[in-house]
């Protein structure tokens, strides 16, 4: 009886995850040499296959670049139609070729030699012409493709984009890439909006609804009315006393235009640092049932408001 899709999906998964598993427990001895390469380059790493294989060096190469490593994926098909002049001494080269005999790579191989260019080869053959032109070899272990006829590029590619995503990670925690080096390259969507920092979007200067311990709540009205941000912050030596919100003045009805900001003001409110996430401030706005929140020094200095308006235009929800 033939197996059902599902038991297919299982034997699937579980033969890529064996390989994995063997591909870490038997990581190439090269991978060191090829960290401390790619560390000093002064140039870009130029990742390049064919097929599948090309497909996984766009991957590595997206990835890289996205994580401080300065990278570009090359066709091999392109290069020899005037790519190779993307090809620098500078840079190094990493070529990934599961047999290591993909013939359409043969013209990088015979540029990276002719100009001293170091050439990292990805590939599950020691043997293999590309292995043997290599400066550095990444060896893959020679584990089964997942497919019934043992052909289709499934458990090779897995690998190599793995391994390729632990050059990345290792290059990162040698740069020191940090959360703030990541924001830089992924400015917009859902990961730049997860790590925007409370500064970013806040309000300042002139913007905030400040008032005095004196002044008194007609005017107190007005600086919220004006300001729109539905609070206004009570500020004594430029630092955050209290705050006014539609709360306290429903509690504060009775006899409210005869006091002043001081009497009607929440002491000791939440705030947030400025360099805080957004997610963060989001998280306290949502758990404190409240739509804006100060932002403050160390020193509790008022420097700025966020709402809850600017995270969700910022796509932080």
């Amino acid at each position: 009886m033939s197996q059902t899709p599902s038991e297919i999906a299982r034997a699937v998964l579980h033969t890529e995850a064996a390989a994995l598993t063997r591909l870490g427990d038997e990581l190439p001895p090269a991978f060191e040499d090829v960290i401390a390469l790619l560390l000093h380059i002064g140039g870009r790493i130029i990742v390049s296959g064919m097929g599948k294989s090309g497909h996984v060096a766009g991957k590595i190469a997206a990835t890289l670049a996205s994580t401080g490593a300065p990278a570009q994926a090359v066709h091999p098909g392109e290069a020899s139609h005037g790519d190779l002049g993307m090809i620098t001494p500078d840079d190094a080269v990493l070529l990934i070729s599961n047999s290591g005999e993909t013939r359409e790579l043969a013209d990088i191989i015979a540029h990276c030699a002719r100009f001293a260019i170091p050439m990292i080869a990805m590939t599950r053959r020691a043997d293999s012409t590309l292995a043997r032109s290599a400066t550095h070899v990444l060896l893959l272990p020679d584990a089964p493709e997942a497919c019934a006829i043992g052909m289709a590029p499934t458990t090779s590619t897995t690998m190599t984009m793995a391994l390729g995503d632990a050059l990345a990670v290792a290059l990162m925690d040698q740069r020191g890439f940090d959360r703030e080096n990541f924001l830089a390259f992924h400015p917009g969507g859902s990961l730049g909006a997860q790590l925007l920092r409370v500064s970013a979007v806040m309000h300042r200067g002139d913007e905030l609804p400040v008032v005095m311990p004196d002044t008194d709540m007609g005017e107190t009205l007005v600086v919220m009315s004006q300001k729109g941000f539905g609070v206004a912050a009570l500020v004594e030596d430029g630092k955050l006393a209290g705050v006014i919100t539609d709360g306290d003045l429903r509690r504060n009805l009775e006899g409210l235009m005869d006091r002043t900001a001081g009497e009607v003001a929440t002491r000791n409110p939440r705030s947030i640092a400025p360099d805080a996430l957004l997610t963060e401030a989001l998280g306290v706005m949502n758990a404190s049932k409240i739509s804006a929140l100060f932002a403050v020094e160390d020193d509790g200095t008022l420097v700025g408001l966020v709402h809850i308006h600017d995270a969700l235009r910022a796509g932080v929800a």
